[in-house]
């Protein structure tokens, strides 16, 4: 997308991360934005601003553990993070509910969302007790997210990918074509 910050990219007149936002705003106690660079380009969200706390951007995994450690220090009493990533519009209603009832039945500690036989491995439940361990493993290198939530031990919530996939990833001017496409129905469905 030509280096622009893809949660920004209009979607319905609104940021995608607007569209995201209004998903999860009845599902969390708090919303936090993630992102690194000038914090104040998200102004218009009032929202806290999460650089990473791990030298060298490396990844989405940074930005999983700068909202644990955040949480841990805000709000001690909170047991949990959800990660989502901000180019996501279309989240369903009721997708952290489904991803604590699985955590619950599994006994896992991360529960990620799949849907049309995908793994979405930043869409996930996460623990702030793994903190420690996430921070120790980005020191040693760790980048990819799948692989440190099946380190962990990993859980899944199935969500239907029917009338539209809820975990569409805005990557490309087709894929916002397509959230385009799918706006209206999202604005109706109950998933």
């Amino acid at each position: 997308m030509n280096g622009i910050d893809k949660p920004l990219l209009l979607l319905g007149g609104q940021p995608l991360l607007a569209h995201a936002m209004a998903r999860l705003h009845s599902q969390t106690s708090s919303l936090v934005i993630s992102a690194n660079g000038p914090p104040q380009r998200f102004a218009r969200f009032a929202l806290p601003v999460l650089a990473d706390t791990v030298p060298g951007q490396p990844g989405p995994l940074a930005g999983i553990l700068a909202g644990m450690l955040w949480a841990r220090e805000v709000m001690p009493e909170i047991t949990h993070i959800i990660s989502l990533p901000g180019d996501t519009p279309f989240p369903p209603p009721d997708l952290v509910a489904r991803l604590v009832a699985a955590q619950k039945a599994s006994r896992q500690p991360v529960v990620r969302a799949t849907s049309a036989g995908r793994r979405h491995h930043a869409v996930a439940l996460w623990p702030i007790a793994l903190a420690e361990q996430l921070a120790g493993a980005l020191e040693q290198g760790m980048r990819k997210v799948g692989r440190f939530a099946e380190h962990c031990g990993v859980a899944e919530a199935d969500f239907a990918a029917i009338p539209f996939d809820p975990f569409l990833n805005v990557n490309t001017p087709e894929d916002l074509a397509e959230a385009e496409r799918i706006l209206p129905f999202a604005r109706s469905a109950s998933l």
